[in-house]
């Protein structure tokens, strides 16, 4: 068989020249046509042979990015961080967003390799037998953000030291009727890492508390309409997975007419500039996101010149005392 075109796959599959290149690409293509195109690619050997063209080209000067969500503070701070460092090495981002899909964001993975670039940083939700497979079989350096796993390259904040810091505090403010206000556990890092440091220190150091767990997802609309279920628990501090969450929930107790911190005392992590400027301030945890942008890149830079001494990092946790958290009296020792 003689060299294979995409207008050759496109035949095959019956489908549009366009279909195939979007495929490649991933971008949309149907549940029907997807399979079909998969199937000619493997048949073939296609794939192969339009890897193998990249591989001889230069270097493309290009950083890919996946990032979970558009709208996230967190994010962008990363992303400035990464764009820094891009601008001072003449590397250009391209970006694409997952929308909080693993499965998205493993074609996101493939679609920039595709489109040429020399390394991918990937914020990710999750470190899944998908990721380590893209890790191990594109012949691009890939470092992953947010999640740890001890098969690929990552980078990650210690949100269970986050969250038992943050545990600490509560108690030393004497809260034992407590409510965790968090995310579901396809978010390792904080739906379960920051949750089980907050949860071991009680554990670990008192002896008679509650803590009840409700469930949000990260929007600010999701965290204010969890309210009702916060407060049927009467709790006297609610801790909140992260500070947009705290906002959110923040909001619905004011149109209750709950007062912060006099009848309910709340907190959350991240150390967002809106959080400092609240009435009242709210107690964080402020972590550096644009080091962590900072540091994956020259990471990443590294990596695509075969330089293995990549940079360690420590990223700074920081207490941020707000006005949102009362002590309730009595001693905590």
């Amino acid at each position: 068989m003689g060299k294979i075109t995409i207008q050759d796959i496109a035949n095959m599959c019956q489908v549009s020249k366009s279909s195939v290149s979007r495929y490649l690409n991933g971008g949309y293509v149907s549940e029907e046509n997807k399979e079909k195109i998969k199937y000619a690619i493997e048949k073939t050997g296609f794939q192969s042979n339009f890897f193998a063209k990249r591989l001889k080209t230069k270097n493309s000067n290009l950083i890919g990015v996946v990032i979970p969500r558009i709208d996230s503070i967190t994010v962008s701070k990363v992303l400035n961080g990464i764009n820094n460092i891009c601008e001072e090495n003449n590397y250009t981002i391209l970006m694409q967003s997952s929308n909080l899909d693993i499965k998205k964001e493993i074609s996101c993975i493939n679609s920039l390799y595709n489109q040429g670039v020399d390394g991918i940083i990937v914020y990710t939700l999750d470190i899944t037998n998908e990721h380590i497979k893209a890790y191990n079989n594109l012949k691009i350096p890939i470092i992953f953000l947010n999640q740890k796993n001890d098969k690929v390259n990552c980078i990650c904040i210690d949100d269970y030291k986050a969250g038992y810091i943050m545990a600490e505090h509560f108690y030393k403010n004497n809260h034992k009727n407590i409510v965790f206000l968090g995310v579901n556990e396809q978010d390792k890092s904080v739906g379960i890492n920051r949750k089980k440091g907050f949860y071991d220190f009680y554990k670990q150091n008192v002896k008679d508390y509650t803590i009840n767990f409700v469930e949000t997802d990260f929007s600010f609309k999701k965290a204010y309409n969890m309210g009702e279920n916060v407060i049927k628990y009467k709790p006297t501090g609610v801790i909140c997975a992260t500070d947009n969450i705290c906002l959110g929930l923040m909001l619905y107790l004011n149109e209750q007419g709950i007062k912060i911190p006099d009848e309910i005392s709340v907190a959350g992590f991240g150390g967002y500039e809106v959080s400092s400027v609240m009435k009242p301030s709210i107690t964080t945890i402020e972590f550096d996101y644009e080091l962590l942008g900072k540091i994956a890149t020259k990471n990443i830079l590294n990596l695509i010149k075969n330089i293995d001494n990549q940079e360690k990092v420590d990223i700074n946790l920081k207490l941020i005392l707000g006005e949102s958290i009362k002590n309730i009296g009595g001693s905590y020792e």
